[in-house]
């Protein structure tokens, strides 16, 4: 990936600009037919040389004699599944080819990007293998996309019975080479495949529009794709509508879930199916028709028609992902919804994991015109368990700094995409070996039994005695905690020095002047350090907000009260809050009380309660005045000699560097 800068504004405003020349000259538009795909090779492993149907009306043929099967009949094995599960289609998941050496299926191709979808059925099967034997890798060229892969531990891990796996490679060659390789770890190991699909793509991924290159979510560094970057298709949602089936895209056959079950909590949102009376106008737009059906473009969720309820809420959705990646999050919109005809009528702010990617996001591009936006996100390795997986959160929020005229959100569209490492790699997590699950297996076995055993040798009066001596260890370990505070099933005592206040040279002191080197993780409000303090006798965990955080004062205060009535054994506790002991006798009472009115309307639970920008501004300088009329020794102010008048500049600098500058208040609210 090459890195290019460019300034998100400038880059909102150059796409719009070119959206609009686009439209004016038709001999620039896109082609707003369906991709026709060179290749399209539905291969059901395992089954006899023949076509057979899938529910979807794909057709799909037998491995067994075809020409980029050669040997496969001499050095590997065939099998019928010897049960089907209702939710299991027959084709292609009823039969599959075992593989206990490495194999290579070899399919001649054009060069260019190749869908490359995997489908397993780990069951049992009409042969001598037992499927939880089964860990392998799958690769094609230099690109690894499963390792140490268990079907089996995959579908029981997502509540699955059957799994398609897809990803998306470039083949600057003639043929596609795809190798499974049991696991080399155990000689039981084996590789076994259901179902196999090449379909050639266009390169979907390569941004030919300068402007539209994909933002690294919280830079203003956008990244340039190349050709040769491999992929994982982790979800691709139809937002708002039903599930489209591969028959029914445009072109190269992907699948479109239900987003429903992806939605955070019960704030759903509403939903606009697919219209028949809509026609989606790819010829007006910038982008071809293959990037997504008009089913996905002609259904959307929004937040609602209620501005108040959508002032207090996200709309969000969560993805699972696996750790040490980065992804390109792709978002789909097309206006819908309402008639927006003008600018500044739908503006909203779009966030991944709780940082802003898109501020002020409208999509002027008009009725009934899709467009897309591609982000950047890296998920990292911050759980204990490294192998753990982790979450991508999608938000949208209504805008209200450009009081637009409705405030709300949509999505009709979402697709994450793993990207490949450095090395070529796509492959999750490694599971345990089968090995490594023998051992544990092992070793439950022997605890168990030693158990058995002890009960046997003791007899009933040892036993009696064992359990006697438990009771009074746990007795005494809850003497020993008596006065720890319960919190659900654990609990943690009280920090003896609740009560200290820190003032902030004492909060630097102890993080080094927030060095980088104490910073232990990074959340949504800002980065976490580590610290000592009572003499270095006590750690603590110190959380400093950001002014780049895209998240409120609201929010950190109910993280603050939230924290500070919790008590668990995995959660450090809270001290205190911090208090700059240097105000005290140092402010006009008039001056602070007018201060933490602000402060406290800032903090409204309910939106229309809290006060805009200009409102903030005059009444902070209402309380500078008060302050320096102290400083005089004027025993009066009167707020009114402020003016307020229409198209007011003002700048805000903290610290010397500029947070908010050229900011206009209306007269009044």
């Amino acid at each position: 990936m090459k890195i290019h800068l460019r300034n998100q504004t400038l880059l909102s405003l150059l796409l719009m600009l070119v959206t609009i020349i686009t439209s004016i000259d038709p001999t620039s538009a896109h082609n707003s037919t369906t991709y026709v795909p060179a290749e399209k090779i539905f291969l059901n492993c395992g089954a006899p040389s023949g076509n057979m149907s899938s529910l979807n009306g794909l057709t799909w043929e037998g491995d067994e004699g075809l020409s980029y099967s050669l040997g496969i009949q001499s050095s590997t094995l065939s099998a019928t599944a010897s049960v089907q599960d209702p939710s299991v289609p027959t084709v292609p998941y009823m039969t599959a080819r075992f593989f206990q050496t490495t194999f290579t299926y070899t399919f001649p191709v054009t060069p260019g990007r190749k869908f490359v979808p995997l489908h397993f059925y780990p069951t049992d099967y009409n042969n001598n293998f037992t499927i939880s034997h089964s860990f392998f890798s799958v690769s094609v060229g230099s690109y690894t996309l499963l390792n140490n892969f268990s079907a089996l531990l995959t579908t029981q891990a997502m509540n699955y019975n059957y799994i398609r796996k897809e990803f998306s490679v470039n083949i600057s060659s003639n043929t596609l080479n795809l190798t499974f390789t049991p696991s080399p770890a155990n000689k039981n190991a084996f590789a076994f495949v259901n179902g196999i699909e090449i379909v050639s793509t266009p390169q979907i991924f390569v941004q030919h529009d300068v402007f539209r290159q994909p933002l690294m979510v919280g830079t203003t560094i956008t990244l340039t794709i190349d050709e040769h970057t491999a992929f994982e298709t982790v979800a691709r949602l139809n937002v708002g509508g039903s599930a489209v089936s591969a028959r029914d895209d445009s072109g190269f056959y992907r699948e479109w879930d239900d987003d429903s079950m992806y939605i955070y909590g019960a704030a759903v949102g509403v939903v606009y199916p697919k219209d028949p009376n809509v026609t989606i106008k790819y010829s007006d737009s910038t982008i071809p028709e293959y990037i997504a059906p008009p089913s996905v473009y002609g259904s959307a969720r929004s937040m609602g028609p209620n501005a108040s309820v959508n002032l207090n809420y996200n709309l969000t959705w969560i993805v699972t992902v696996d750790p040490g990646f980065y992804y390109l999050v792709r978002l789909h919109f097309c206006e819908i919804v309402y008639p927006i005809t003008n600018f500044n009528m739908l503006v909203f702010n779009i966030l991944i994991n709780n940082m802003t990617a898109f501020q002020s996001f409208e999509n002027g591009w008009g009725i009934d015109v899709p467009v897309y936006l591609d982000f950047i996100v890296y998920v990292s390795n911050t759980s204990i368990n490294k192998n753990s997986s982790q979450d991508i959160w999608v938000a949208l929020q209504p805008n209200t700094v450009n009081k637009p005229v409705y405030y709300d959100a949509e999505l009709n569209g979402l697709e994450i995409f793993k990207i490949n490492n450095s090395d070529g790699n796509l492959a999750s997590p490694v599971f345990l070996s089968k090995q490594q699950t023998a051992e544990v297996a092992f070793s439950t076995f022997r605890k168990n039994h030693v158990q058995h055993f002890l009960a046997f040798k003791m007899g009933m009066p040892g036993v009696v005695l064992l359990i006697l001596l438990l009771a009074f260890m746990a007795w005494k370990r809850w003497r020993q905690q008596k006065v720890i505070l319960q919190s659900d099933d654990s609990s943690v005592p009280l920090p003896s020095n609740r009560g200290h206040l820190f003032n902030f040279s004492e909060i630097k002191s102890t993080t080094k002047d927030f060095s980088e080197s104490l910073v232990i993780g990074v959340g949504g409000f800002g980065k976490v350090y580590r610290g000592e303090i009572d003499g270095g006798s006590t750690s603590v965990a110190i959380k400093r907000g950001s002014r780049l955080s895209n998240q409120g004062a609201h929010e950190f205060r109910t993280e603050i009260d939230m924290l500070s009535k919790l008590r668990h054994r995995h959660l450090n506790g809270m001290i205190d809050q911090i208090i700059d002991q240097n105000l005290k006798n140092d402010i006009s009472p008039d001056s602070l009380e007018k201060f933490v009115e602000i402060a406290e309307k800032c903090l409204a639970g309910l939106g229309i309660g809290r006060p805009s920008m200009g409102d903030v501004l005059w009444n902070l300088e209402v309380a500078l005045q008060m302050h320096i009329n102290f400083e005089m020794g004027e025993s009066s102010f009167n707020p009114t000699s402020i003016s307020r008048y229409e198209g007011m500049t003002s700048s805000i600098v903290v610290n010397g560097d500029s947070v908010f500058s050229d900011l206009r208040s209306p007269k009044g609210r």
